[in-house]
This record gives C-alpha cells, structure tokens and sequence, in this order.
C-alpha cells in the first residue's frame, strides 16, 4: 500500500492512479471520512484521462493515528509532503468541507510557492471561519461544536449513524431519495478513523481563521456549494470565500446538501471537469 512519512514520522495513506504523464487531480476528504469519499469523482476523471490521487488525512482512514498534529497547519504539510513525494506539477487540488480548509492552506503556504498547483475547487468547504467570534458575528455559536464533540464522546458509532442520515447529505429533509448504502458508507469510513483524531479535528476545521489563506491563492479557484448546506452555512462560507480570493468562480446550487458531491455527482463533476478544462 502507499504511503509517505512525514518529518514527524507519520506515515499517510494515498491512492494514485491514472498515466503519471497526465494531469494530476488530487481529492482532499472531509471530516471524519477517507480517500473512499471520493469514489465516484476518481473513477469519473480517470476516464476522463486525468491521474488520479487522494490522500488519508493524519488519523483518518488508513493513515496513522498519532496523537498529534491533528490541525490545519499538520494536514497541509502532510498534503504537501504526498505532492512533493510524487512530484505533482500543474496539479488540481480539489477539497470537501474540512478538506477545502486542507486545500486552501496547502495551496498558500507549499503549492503556489513551489509552482505546483494550477487550479483549486472548494467544495462545501470550511473556510474562512466556521465559529462565531466578535470578528465573525455571523458565525456559528462555539456550543454548536461543543456538543458534537460531547456526541462524539459519548458514543461515536450512533453519532455518526446520525450525521450520515440526517444533515451531511439532506436525508432528513422532506422528499429526500435516502440512500442507505451511502450512510453506511459514510459510517464505515468514519469509524474507521481515530475517535481522538475526530475529537482534536472539529476544533481544526471550526476555529482555522484560514481568512490570509484564501487572500494568498491567486490560482483560479472555482467554489461550489448548495442552499441547503445544513453542516456549513453557504452565507458564511462559499460567499465569503468568493470575496476573499482573486480569481473565483461561484457556483450555488438551489436545494443541494452539504455531501452533494456524492447526492449530485454527475452534476458537480461536469462543472469541475469544465472549469478545470476552461
């Protein structure tokens, strides 16, 4: 299986497949999930000719379950350490939810400064700030996270059951064509995850000012996410996010939930494959 070990000994799962002379698109998952999320979006551009590659965040997945560096700053560097092992250039990174937090880091400290990413898209993605404080009035409330991480605490399998069938995807929603091999899906890549890794990462992706992030990116970056995001708020995040950076393309879709990569994936992989190709 691949890995690359970091500085600080971590060794980080990655998928790669596709012809190594071909563009490569790297997919960076949300919380608490894997390389897995990204099924679908891997199988439908390596068809599409690209080289293919997604990464285990530190704790997730098949990557280490270290007891540190399980935040931002960590989960760039170890997305870093992956596109430097394989020498990624003109490469297109792609991230969801805590992963577009992953991305845009990663993108202003290591891939814009090393010349090796062309594109980013965010996808229902965290930054700039998820939590409410006085510089971000309309954030929100810190007891919002407290209480996942007490769910978590308290029984992370039934959590996750809960997270999968109500809000990440709309299921809970009236109408809703509930899919019952993507909850478990969802459940079987949570669970196989680091409980204290999942802990430390709700602090991660809820409390990253990643404001100076999105401000450094100059590449073209298309930012999609739906009206019915109920896990991250569109107004505080896809439209902040479109304001901040210097060359965005916005995109809002009307009814669309915070998993929507995978509830719509033949709509949001058509946009994806038309900007990256634009």
């Amino acid at each position: 299986m691949p890995f690359v070990k970091t500085n600080d000994g971590v060794n980080i799962f990655f998928k790669d497949w596709g012809p190594k002379n071909k563009q490569p698109i790297v997919f960076h998952h949300g919380w608490p999930l894997s390389a897995d999320d990204w099924d679908n979006q891997m199988l439908f551009f390596l068809a599409e000719g690209f080289r293919v590659i997604a990464i285990d965040r530190r704790g997730h997945g098949r990557s280490d379950q270290t007891s540190e560096g399980n935040d931002m700053d960590h989960y760039a560097s170890d997305a870093s350490a992956v596109a430097e092992h394989l020498d990624l250039h003109d490469a297109v990174h792609i991230g969801h939810s805590t992963g577009g937090g992953q991305v845009a880091r990663y993108v202003a400290k290591y891939g814009q400064p090393q010349g090796r990413v062309a594109k980013a898209v965010l996808i229902s993605a965290v930054p700039p700030l998820m939590v409410k404080t006085d510089a971000n009035p309309d954030g929100t409330p810190i007891a919002v996270f407290d209480g996942l991480r007490s769910a978590l605490a308290a029984n992370r399998a039934q959590f996750y059951l809960d997270v999968a069938s109500g809000p990440f995807y709309g299921f809970n929603r009236e109408g809703a064509q509930v899919s019952q091999g993507t909850i478990n899906n969802w459940w079987r890549q949570g669970m196989t995850g680091s409980a204290n890794a999942h802990y430390e990462g709700i602090k991660a992706f809820s409390e990253t000012d990643q404001t100076g992030d999105l401000k450094a990116i100059t590449v073209p970056t298309l930012v999609l996410q739906g009206d019915d995001d109920q896990v991250v708020p569109y107004k505080d995040a896809a439209l902040l996010q479109d304001k901040l950076l210097a060359h965005s393309t916005l995109k809002i879709y009307p009814g669309y939930p915070h998993g929507m990569h995978t509830t719509h994936a033949d709509v949001i992989n058509k946009d994806i494959l038309a900007f990256i190709r634009g």
